[in-house]
């Protein structure tokens, strides 16, 4: 098992960390791609406005382009969005946006921008910034793929989920491009496939939980959480059969308490409930325990180390007859493993050497396995693996690559349990990083003496970062104690009893016998007992092979007749055959394997020592199985053993020395025939080879270049996708305004035409149409070519000098039916405040225009009326009374005015009060009080003013004043009527205190 290694430094700086620190919250981060941005809309709208935690968005964006995601997503969530500066800090209930050609990585809350590494091709910004929130937050880390091409996002939501946190992808039938969330589903990694309208909704609850922050958790539900955990282990060891009683218990509280949090579950005793009546919890709580995140060449300075010196030392003191062995236990989905078989390619291409290489690559996860057999990784690792090792040893298939078959072969990848197993032996190399450190001390105890058992001398031991032998330096001395390297030490001889296998531990298991949860040891059935016992005792040995020949399983005592051959190991039958069975079992073969038919020879002997063996040998298809397997039998004959021994042992050999003539004969024929055949076709094939090499490196070339253009292709497809999808949202919103302004401008009912720098039509509203004869097909023709209904014939020259001069210009024109329009011509300004033409528009001010005609004819009667009646009145008044306009010239003066002040009736009229009466009328303040009267509506009482009249002498006169209208306000005149007031009592103290004359 390769289990993954947890942001323990996070967690031991937030428990160091002072206590008025602020709390941290979760952080979410997605990923998204071509067609991520209606699935991003869609996700933010059902946010809410408090949700208490920081959202980054990471998409692949084109480095020439500026997004426009940000306005975007505004409209749909009531959250701050923003785009990322380097060195911003994150904060709670915030949206943040990566700019272009920048790679982001989340460092104790802050987020900081990294030029973007194109020298590869291809980038992965959102693995990048996935595996920096997952050391970050851990168990806060929430982690989204949405719609997007490609594998980008796969590694990193690994990452977040080995370090606790939480994991989504949007459902494959909803996303427009299903490439990303397809390939995390792959890993059986993600936690919730669902519509992206229903994440938000699942994060709430899942935050909630007491996992994620919560509050510390009491000695008694701590102590309750570990009971529960106990029994729960007991019934994955029986439903699974692999033991966690010894791996670390915090690890496996959390790991329990990360399920209780996806199931919305706070009781340890609810959820022990529901793994006791879900057996599908319990495939997925061993998933959970079994999270083998890993990477190529992780922790490249240790990697470093094992290049430089391990693997060449160990290429260098090997023959070419002894094998490289190599050991991989937890080799999860295989990266390590190939990590170290491509370093010793590598080493062998140096020293210019071909040696047997078998690394052997163990877990005891099944799904594991077979995804590190089929050799199969997303292009995403190209983060981690050079150029150079891509190119030589993968092949690109689509979005993925796959593993060159020259390294496939050195590995042998199988389940084993580490704990219980046997372990391997005669190894040059045992590399088992990030695994003890999840298990307890005890467990430390027995693994290190066992690497030290399956170790050649001078073997190597290569450990994780945070992992160390421990007290066991007596075993292993350091070559590089950054690195984790170790090496042997003490004798190479093995016996038997150095090796002792582990077993179950009964040390962790309940207290009390019989508590919920503890399973019964069984014992077997005595059916399955006696089917065992028939089976080793009454049924005849045998071995399971394929088409190569290889044993695949050994049945009975098999050993008596077949033997592991010395030097290189191999599990060919033909190879382990004992001396004598050689010539008919190649025979039989043969023949079932060429007709895939029952073959058998009876009556053959081998000798073992003094006694001899007669047996009957039989090959026989196994029916029913897409591979071609077939089943040797061996069935030993004693009856013919026993006549053959009574007749000695000179029967036997002249009897041995006629098979082998016989063999010998045989293959002499076989050999003879295909001779002829090789040397008939050998030097057809020589000539084609070497044109099939000719064109398979033209193709090899070829293919190569294929490649990176379709990478380049591809990088370009999807940020031209995100782009063309925020584009499409633009011009969404364009056309919605340009309806608008239609409808706007066509229920105006105002003629509007607008014309380009040429004076052509651009275009038109419906109501120019009952003033011009225009129709869609006029668009771009000249206004000049139009027939039009108003008699105004300078329209075009009028829009000829708005063009030159940009100033508007207005004027009142009619129809021929005697309809008149206010023509408006303004310049056409963009939003730059470019001039690209003119835009005329016609308002309909026909009833305007009879309204004021009528009003002007009503006026006009209003005045005739009114100057009839100020005639009446002045006439009737016996005080001398005057009428003025706004400049205080005499309108009209009464017949008592003239005979008062003198001049001949009418001589006044039309000039100004101050100028009559040889100026005698030019009093300062009577000016003052007369010049305010019609501007601030105020008027004249009681002024006294002292005049020389020409008949009478010196008079006191009390002049009073008021305003008076006629028609409406267009029309405005002054009323002063003068009293003569000689000899009564001195002015009013409101009079003098209005002229001033009293302070």
């Amino acid at each position: 098992m390769k289990a993954v290694k947890t942001a323990k430094a996070s967690r031991a700086a937030r428990a160091s960390s002072p206590k008025k620190e602020k709390k941290l919250f979760p952080v979410v981060g997605i990923g998204a791609s071509a067609g991520g941005l209606k699935a991003l809309e869609t996700f933010f709208s059902h946010v809410p406005e408090n949700i208490g935690m920081a959202f980054v968005v990471v998409q692949h964006l084109s480095p020439h382009y500026k997004s426009i995601m940000g306005e975007l997503l505004k409209r749909h969530t009531k959250l701050d969005v923003v785009e990322v500066k380097d060195g911003v800090m994150l904060r709670e209930n915030s949206v943040y946006l990566n700019p272009p050609d920048k790679e982001l990585s989340l460092i104790r809350g802050v987020l900081h921008l990294m030029p973007m590494d194109r020298a590869k091709g291809m980038s992965f910004p959102i693995d990048s910034f996935f595996r920096s929130l997952a050391d970050d937050r851990a168990e806060q880390a929430i982690c989204i793929l949405l719609s997007g091409s490609g594998t980008d996002g796969t590694l990193g939501l690994e990452a977040v989920k080995g370090a606790g946190g939480m994991t989504m992808a949007q459902e494959e039938q909803q996303a427009e491009y299903s490439g990303m969330p397809h390939s995390a589903i792959k890993t059986g990694l993600v936690d919730f496939v669902l519509p992206v309208e229903h994440m938000a909704g699942e994060i709430i609850k899942y935050v909630k939980h007491p996992y994620v922050g919560g509050p510390k958790k009491s000695a008694a539900i701590s102590k309750q959480l570990e009971a529960y955990s106990q029994k729960i282990l007991l019934l994955l060891r029986s439903a699974k059969r692999h033991d966690f009683t010894h791996y670390k218990q915090s690890t496996i509280m959390r790991r329990i308490e990360r399920r209780m949090a996806v199931h919305k579950l706070d009781n340890i005793a609810i959820y022990y409930r529901y793994f006791q009546e879900n057996p599908q919890e319990s495939e997925a709580l061993f998933k959970e325990l079994l999270i083998g995140v890993t990477s190529f060449f992780r922790d490249s300075d240790a990697f470093r180390q094992l290049e430089e010196r391990v693997v060449p030392e160990i290429v260098k003191r090997h023959e070419n007859d002894l094998a490289v062995r190599v050991w991989v236990p937890g080799c999860a989905t295989g990266e390590e493993a190939f990590s170290i078989a491509m370093l010793i390619v590598e080493a062998m291409n140096r020293q210019e050497k071909q040696l047997y290489v078998q690394i052997f690559a163990t877990d005891i996860d099944g799904a594991a396995i077979d995804n590190a057999r089929a050799g199969v990784y997303p292009e995403s690792i190209a983060a981690d693996v050079s150029p150079e090792r891509l190119k030589r040893f993968f092949v690109k298939e689509g979005s993925l690559y796959r593993i060159k078959k020259e390294v496939r072969e050195m590995i042998i990848f199988s389940l084993q349990n580490i704990v219980t197993d046997p372990p391997l032996s005669r190894m040059d190399l045992i590399s088992c990083r990030n695994l003890l450190i999840y298990m307890d001390g005890e467990l430390q105890k027995k693994l290190v003496p066992l690497f030290h058992y399956a170790l050649n001398e001078r073997g190597y031991l290569f450990l994780g970062t945070s992992e160390t032998i421990g007290q066991f330096s007596d075993l292993f001395g350091a070559v590089d104690l950054k690195g984790k390297v170790f090496q042997r030490k003490g004798r190479s001889a093995r016996r038997e009893h150095d090796y002792q296998p582990m077993r179950f531990s009964a040390s962790r298991e309940p207290e009390h016998p019989g508590a919920a949860g503890e399973v019964p040891r069984k014992e077997k059935p005595r059916k399955e007992l006696m089917e065992q016992l028939l089976l080793e005792h009454y049924s005849a040995p045998s071995v399971l092979i394929n088409e190569k020949c290889e044993a695949l399983y050994f049945h009975g005592a098999t050993e008596r007749y077949l033997v592991p051959p010395r030097g290189e190991a191999s599990l060919n039958v033909l190879k382990m055959c004992r001396e004598g069975l050689h010539g008919k079992l190649s025979i039989l073969l043969r023949n079932a394997l060429k007709d895939n038919i029952h073959s058998e020879i009876q009556g053959v002997h081998l000798k073992q020592g003094d006694a001899l063996l007669t047996m009957d040998l039989s090959v026989r298809p196994l029916p029913g199985t897409v591979e071609k397997l077939f089943v040797i039998t061996f069935m030993e004959r004693k009856d013919l053993a026993a006549s053959i021994a009574e007749k000695g042992s000179d029967d036997y050999d002249r009897g041995r020395t006629a098979d082998l003539e016989q063999e010998l004969q045989a293959t002499r024929e076989h050999l003879q025939s295909a001779l002829e055949a090789m040397e008939i076709s050998n030097e057809e094939l020589k000539s084609a080879n070497e044109e099939l090499q000719s064109t398979n490196e033209e193709l090899q070339s070829t293919n190569e270049e294929v490649e990176t253009a379709k990478e380049e292709l591809q990088s370009t497809n999807e940020e031209l996708v995100t782009v063309n999808s925020e584009l499409q949202a633009k011009v969404d919103d364009l056309t919605r305004a340009n309806n608008d302004i239609n409808n706007l401008l066509a229920s105006t009912d105002i003629g509007t035409i607008f014309l380009d720098n040429a004076l052509g039509i651009k275009r038109f509203t419906p109501a120019m149409t009952k003033l011009f004869n225009l129709r869609s097909t006029d668009v771009g023709r000249s206004i000049k070519d139009i027939t039009t209904k108003i008699t105004y014939g300078a329209l075009y020259e009028e829009a000829e000098g708005v063009l030159e001069t940009l100033q508007g210009r207005e004027h009142e024109v009619r129809t021929g039916d005697g309809k008149c329009f206010i023509m408006r011509i303004l310049p056409y300004r963009t939003l730059e405040n470019m001039i690209e033409g003119v835009v005329i528009t016609f308002i309909d001010a026909t009833e305007q225009k009879r309204t004021e005609e009528a009003l002007q004819e009503a006026t006009e009667k209003t005045l005739v009326i009114l100057d009839s009646l100020l005639e009446g009145v002045m006439g009737t008044v016996r005080e001398p009374l005057v009428a003025l306009d706004e400049n205080l010239r005499v309108m009209k003066a009464n017949g008592p005015f003239y005979e008062k002040f003198g001049g001949a009736h009418g001589s006044a009229e039309g000039k100004s009060l101050f100028d009559i009466g040889g100026g005698q009328w030019d009093n300062a303040p009577l000016r003052e009080l007369l010049e305010r009267i019609l501007p601030h509506r105020t008027s004249l009482e009681g002024f006294e003013a002292t005049l020389d009249l020409p008949r009478a002498g010196k008079r006191t006169l009390m002049l009073n004043a008021r305003q008076m209208t006629r028609g409406g306000d267009k029309a405005k005149l002054i009323l002063l009527a003068a009293e003569d007031i000689t000899g009564r009592e001195s002015l009013s103290r409101s009079a003098r205190k209005e002229v001033g004359i009293e302070k």
